[in-house]
């Protein structure tokens, strides 16, 4: 059987814990920042799971994660 391909876009984006969840970046972080609260932007910085429902997608991108 050939070997399972990466989603590489998916690779970039998302990460594993060591109890084989997986992590990831929160979003409306890049621009327009201005009109937010430093305490919205310092909670959109730090990292989050993803959400149970969403895992196996994930992990069908990762087969190797």
């Amino acid at each position: 059987m050939p070997k399972l391909k990466t989603r590489k876009a998916a690779a970039r984006r998302f990460k594993a814990t060591g109890s084989g969840k997986i992590k990831r970046r929160k979003a409306f972080k890049s621009h327009l920042l201005e009109h937010k609260s430093s305490s919205r932007k310092s909670d959109l910085s730090k990292m989050t799971l993803v959400h149970e429902t969403n895992e196996e997608n994930v992990r069908l991108m990762l087969p190797y994660l």
